[in-house]
Formats: C-alpha cells, sequence, structure tokens
C-alpha cells in the first residue's frame, strides 16, 4: 500500500504566483486616510508603527486566506494505491538428492572446499531468488523422499529450508529416484497452473527399486509435468571426505581434510529417459559453474510474463483548505472591527 497527494487540477496552484505580485502592488499604493490633519507630522508620531504594523498583519491574513482558497479550488487529493502482481502461472518443484555421495568434494575448488550439496544449495537460491512469483516447492530424497516445503510464494522461508538441508537426515545410504519422481509428480499434478515443473538433481542411480524412474516419469506426463533433470558430478573416482565422531570433517595435522576415493556413477541414461518423456531436457554439470548455468537457462527457458495490476482510491481533502481560508477571513474580519479597528 502506497500513499501519494496530488491535485485534481494543479495548473490552477500557478494562481498563486499572483500573490508576490499583490504584495508589490499594496506597496506602491498608499491606503486612504482615516483622519485628515494639517501636518502629518503629528499623525506618524502617533499611529505610525501600530497602524502599519496592524494593516501588514491583516493584509497578511488575506492573503493567506487567498492561497488557501487556491490550493483548495485545486483540488488536492490523497491518492491510496496498491498493486497486485498476477503470478506467472508456473509452479515448480526443486527434487534434491541428499544421500550420502553428495559429500563428494568433486566441485570443491582450493579456495572453496564446498561439497556437492553445498554447491547445490548455494546454486537453487540464487535460482529461488531469481523467480520471485512463482510457486515453488522442494522435496529431498535419499533411500526414502520426503517433503520439505510444499509449493509457496513465501520463499524467504523457502530460502531458509534450504540452508538447512543436511545429508544423515533420512537413511543415506540408497538413492530413491523413482519414488521421488512420483512425490515430486503428486505435488503438481491436481494444480491448475500454466506450467507444472520437476528440476530433478541426483549424483547417482535408483538403486531402491520401489518404482521405475521412467515409469514415474510416464505417470508424469498424462498429467502435463515437465521433468528436468540434472546430473551432478563426475563419473569415475571421487574425492569422498572421512567424518569424525561429531560428523565433521577429519583433518591431518596439517589441517588438510584427508579423504578416501569413492567411485561416483551416474545413470544418464535413465535420466535422460526421464526429460525425454515428459519433453524436459537433461544435463550434466561437473563442476559448480556448469551447474549455475544449467539453473540458469532452466529460468530462461521456463519464464512467462507477469501482469501487474495497479488500484488507486482517491480521498478529497478541499474541505480543509477551503476551512481554512473561511477561517483567516473570519480572523481577519474579527480584527479588523476590534482591535484593529479604524476610526472613521
Amino acid at each position: 500500500m502506497s500513499t501519494s497527494l496530488q491535485f485534481h487540477n494543479p495548473e490552477l496552484l500557478w494562481l498563486l504566483a499572483l500573490l508576490p505580485v499583490l504584495i508589490l502592488l499594496r506597496g506602491r499604493s498608499g491606503r486612504n486616510a482615516a483622519m485628515t490633519f494639517s501636518s502629518v507630522a503629528l499623525a506618524r508620531a502617533v499611529s505610525g508603527k501600530i497602524r502599519t504594523r496592524a494593516g501588514a498583519f491583516l493584509f497578511f491574513l488575506r492573503l493567506l486566506a487567498l492561497a488557501a482558497l487556491i490550493v483548495a479550488i485545486a483540488r488536492p487529493q490523497l491518492g491510496k494505491g496498491h498493486s497486485e502482481i498476477e503470478s506467472s502461472g508456473i509452479d515448480i518443484i526443486l527434487a534434491v538428492d541428499v544421500s550420502g555421495s553428495m559429500r563428494a568434494l568433486d566441485f570443491a575448488t582450493q579456495d572453496d572446499l564446498a561439497n556437492r550439496l553445498d554447491i547445490v544449495k548455494r546454486t537453487i537460491s540464487n535460482f529461488i531468488e531469481e523467480r520471485p512469483n512463482d510457486r515453488i516447492g522442494m522435496i529431498a530424497f535419499a533411500k526414502e523422499p520426503f517433503l520439505v516445503s510444499p509449493l509457496t510464494l513465501n520463499h524467504e522461508w523457502l530460502l531458509k529450508l534450504v540452508d538447512n538441508l543436511k545429508i544423515g537426515r533420512i537413511d543415506e545410504t540408497a538413492t530413491a529416484i523413482g519414488p521421488a519422481i512420483g512425490m515430486a509428480s503428486n505435488r503438481l499434478r491436481d494444480l491448475q497452473a500454466k506450467s507444472r515443473i520437476v528440476i530433478l538433481l541426483t549424483d547417482g542411480e535408483d538403486n531402491v527399486n520401489k518404482v521405475p524412474p521412467v515409469a514415474a516419469a510416464e505417470a508424469a506426463k498424462a498429467f502435463g509435468i515437465k521433468f528436468y533433470t540434472i546430473a551432478a558430478g563426475s563419473i569415475g573416482n571421487v574425492p569422498m571426505p572421512r567424518l569424525n565422531a561429531n560428523g565433521e570433517y577429519l583433518r591431518d595435522r596439517s589441517g588438510r581434510i584427508v579423504y578416501d576415493l569413492m567411485r561416483s556413477e551416474i545413470d544418464d541414461k535413465m535420466l535422460q529417459e526421464v526429460a525425454d518423456v515428459t519433453g524436459g531436457k537433461f544435463y550434466h554439470a561437473t563442476n559448480k559453474d556448469e551447474l549455475a548455468k544449467i539453473y540458469d537457462e532452466i529460468d530462461q527457458l521456463e519464464k512467462t510474463k507477469v501482469k501487474l495490476k495497479h488500484y488507486s482510491t482517491y480521498e478529497e481533502l478541499f474541505l480543509w483548505p477551503a476551512c481554512l481560508a473561511l477561517g483567516l477571513i473570519g480572523l481577519e474580519q474579527l480584527l479588523a472591527n476590534t482591535r484593529f479597528k479604524r476610526i472613521p
């Protein structure tokens, strides 16, 4: 909600420029004498200062009244407006792998020792911030999928949930891609959005064998849900950090992270099929820059125009300056006929 002051007839405010002219004209023209003297010296000595000040004050009141009257006929208005954003019509579910392999350090650099999940969290946080008008939800999955957030426009809250994503909150020993596809589809299938998409990111292959991922994708297609699938990480041996009893990185005496080499396998073929079946697209990122470009591309592919509607209501304020003008005129007349009354 915003408020603003405006005038319905602002051109009439130019009449205020005439007030200095009236002051100049008054200064050049003298007033008629109230009494006639053979010599003006006595009148000047007796009433010069008092009457001059009184006349100037009454004239000042008239000017103020005239200024208030001009403001009144210009019709000041207090505008109260608010804007409504029509949603772009895109509902998005972010499906994120939080299995144990997401601790791998193949996305890390010498200056940034972040694991796969850390990089993914930063990237999807940027993606969320770039889409303030879309409803976005999130699920995470390892051996089982779980709902992190339903579809929401409260992105500040959603970003906090992204930041709180941790490996180990659920059984991290497996990757249930098929069930994750099913859960994401169920969150979208009954919604009447112009576009419903899922961005599924994983660094592995489905090894739970509960729901075949491609079969789950075919079911999603029937509801018009599109999947963008992302394989995150290198295939082959990747550095996997050792953890101490507190779940923190184990370091040697020099402070360097102690790690083992782990075999990383990603089912690119399956992820490609899931994307193809639903009309989406498959990507493979092997570093954080590639991952950021992928989310940027998806952001551009799934853009629609956002309509902004603005509503305004106006409250007329002319009564206030009009009453002020009448009050000043009344005060001027009262003083002119009492305290500052002229002798005939």
